[in-house]
């Protein structure tokens, strides 16, 4: 793989699932890439796509969910089209994913060593006398104390910030390339969260891992994020270095997100937190022109047709006005 091409390329992805009311259009068109040691943060509330992207990526969709799409590449390797045989030997091996609560994640009736080492063996058959030593290397790099202790403990015996450690070292079990974290820090205490945070993005950095972070919080991703695709009704509707994003967002959307974060100056004048007015949108059947428009104060006449993600030059806007800035200045 040459060092410009990305290790998860996401190119028009659909997924649609079955409802007694209808289609329900839960992912819409959506694009990006993902390069080796960086971390793109993938934001929005809840209901807008995000999760299910990620699930539509590895092929874990619900029953009855139908995922289509331009391409999904991964490592130059073709994975839209690829058998559920080959997908299964990517999940866990060179694509680790971390889930967002550790205790259903993990097995309650099985020890973490009996967890952790059930995925080395699975993907290493040549060398299962390793696995117990492999496990225990990484209970150590993800910075659970008495590592070969906890292999004979099981899930309950953990705290919440143990078992997601515990989450993650069962990604990392088989050197994979890409780690996907989906919400991995929602179940965590403030505290706890930062902890988490830190560890992924040390871990990341230390395994020249590729990263796709999954939140709501866009506390979160300003933090660790290198990029931010900002999701909407199913679709991207702003993407952007991180930098450039909380310096300007382009969408209406992105900008009420914004406006939803405390700040500390909010928080000293009393003035009550910003909200943004409205629904999403249902997702039953088709949606035509801008999904956010009902609830836009910018929303104008034009809105009504399809907009397509505007390229402003290193970053994208879906929105009419997108751009306007650059010309006004």
């Amino acid at each position: 793989m040459s060092e410009s091409q990305p290790v998860l390329a996401v190119r028009d992805m659909h997924v649609r699932l079955p409802h007694r009311a209808g289609i329900v259009h839960a992912v819409r068109g959506v694009s990006f890439d993902l390069h080796r040691g960086e971390t793109v943060c993938v934001v929005g509330e809840s209901g807008c796509g995000k999760s299910m992207s990620a699930m539509a990526i590895l092929n874990l969709l619900p029953r009855g969910a139908r995922r289509e799409a331009g391409a999904i590449s991964f490592l130059g390797e073709d994975v839209l089209n690829a058998g559920e045989r080959r997908m299964s030997e990517l999940r866990g091996d060179r694509i680790g994913m971390i889930f967002q609560e550790p205790l259903t994640a993990l097995n309650p009736s099985l020890t973490i060593g009996e967890q952790l080492m059930e995925v080395f063996r699975r993907h290493r058959p040549n060398r299962k006398g390793e696995a117990r030593e492999r496990a225990v290397d990484m209970l150590t790099q993800v910075g659970i104390p008495d590592p070969r202790e906890r292999l004979s403990q099981y899930p309950h015996q953990l705290s919440g910030g143990l078992r997601q450690r515990v989450v993650i070292a069962m990604a990392l079990m088989c050197e994979p390339t890409m780690i996907i974290a989906d919400e991995p820090t929602t179940a965590l205490d403030v505290t706890i969260q930062a902890q988490i945070l830190r560890l992924l993005i040390d871990l990341k950095d230390r395994f020249g891992l590729a990263l796709l972070l999954i939140t709501h919080d866009l506390a979160v991703a300003s933090r660790v994020a290198d990029r931010i695709v900002v999701m909407y009704a199913g679709e991207v509707v702003e993407e952007a270095e991180t930098a450039a994003f909380f310096a300007a967002p382009r969408h209406p959307y992105a900008r009420g997100l914004m406006g939803c974060l405390p700040s500390a100056q909010a928080h000293g004048s009393g003035a009550p937190l910003q909200i943004i007015p409205g629904t999403v949108p249902s997702l039953i059947g088709e949606i035509s022109g801008c999904a956010f428009r009902e609830r836009c104060p910018e929303a104008e006449p034009a809105c009504r047709s399809d907009v397509a993600l505007r390229d402003l030059g290193g970053r994208s806007a879906r929105c009419v006005h997108a751009g306007l800035e650059e010309a006004v200045a």
